[in-house]
């Protein structure tokens, strides 16, 4: 049972920027605790319907305790990357109003030791968004080269020491293996000479070691590029991003889709015939003072909002 508290955010600015018609069919990608889709649900008529999507068991336990009852809710336990497979499902490919995605962990998988994401407690290193598929941080650790370990840690951590911090836990698992969070998180900090203020000295590599572990880009990839193809003419894609990593590959997506084809330098061509797919709705959206003043994890929170044309 979940005794933690989750602050969802950027709530009523991301549901209100989703929803256009409230007799439509949304997508919340992450369902995490609930948050966006309660709030999805509270602006839906009856004729609404939503699909929640969740890698994590107790998210999905959370998702059927509290909204199993409603009629116009249903939820599937797995990787949002599988969005139009269940879309198709439910007969709605191309009929859908709007996708939401909350990128990230959720405030009780970073709270609760047992799942093994933080370095601030002692857990088994395990940093699974679904526990029972897929390796844990402890396995991969166990058996990753070092050049691919330093690899992970630059690239999705992009922490500038990874080679050092890769050197340190190869050296570390030939003593002893690398099974607690906290193990992990003093073997880093000693090999992070340039500690940063008010920046635990393990917090990008244990985020590098955690995207690569769930495959969050990749999933992240493949998701945008399938939510073109179920949302319907003007349906709403909104993403919330916690990184530049994420909002890179948010940004540029919809960038692509809003440019459209790409055509030689020199062309002379009218917009009409790049055929964009989508167009961009405003501009990137921060959580306000008071949010993050009540939510410090809201500090890095970017979203933003396309909306598909063709």
């Amino acid at each position: 049972m979940d005794t933690f508290r989750h602050e969802t955010v950027l709530l009523e600015p991301a549901v209100e920027a989703l929803i256009g018609d409230p007799a439509g069919f949304y997508v919340d990608g992450t369902f995490g605790r609930g948050g966006h889709s309660r709030q999805i649900l509270s602006a839906l008529q009856a004729e609404g319907r939503l699909l929640a999507i969740d890698k994590d068991p107790q998210a999905i336990n959370t998702a059927n305790t509290d909204f199993g009852a409603d009629p116009r809710f249903e939820v599937a336990q797995g990787s949002f990357s599988t969005l139009a497979a269940l879309v198709e499902s439910a007969g709605k490919m191309g009929k859908v109003n709007g996708v939401l995605l909350d990128l990230g962990v959720s405030s009780p998988q970073l709270e609760e030791a047992q799942r093994g994401f933080s370095f601030m407690q002692d857990g088994p290193l395990d940093m699974r968004m679904n526990p029972n598929e897929g390796q844990s941080a402890a396995q991969w650790l166990a058996s990753a080269q070092e050049q691919e370990i330093a690899d992970v840690i630059y690239r999705y951590g992009e922490e500038k020491f990874s080679r050092r911090m890769a050197r340190a836990i190869v050296e570390q698992r030939k003593v002893a293996p690398i099974t607690s969070t906290l193990q992990l998180a003093e073997i880093v900090k000693q090999a992070n000479p340039a500690w940063e203020k008010h920046k635990h000295p393990a917090t990008r590599a244990f985020q590098g070691i955690r995207i690569h572990i769930n495959r969050e880009l990749e999933d992240l990839e493949s998701v945008l590029t399938q939510a073109l193809e179920v949302l319907s003419i003007g349906g709403r894609l909104v993403v919330i991003s916690f990184h530049s990593l994420e909002d890179r590959m948010v940004k540029q997506f919809i960038n692509k889709q809003a440019k459209g084809d790409d055509f030689p330098a020199g062309v002379p061509v009218r917009t009409s015939d790049l055929n964009p797919r989508m167009k961009k709705i405003g501009k990137a959206i921060k959580a306000s003072d008071a949010e993050v003043a009540n939510n410090q994890r809201s500090r890095s929170a970017v979203m933003r909002i396309a909306e598909k044309i063709a």
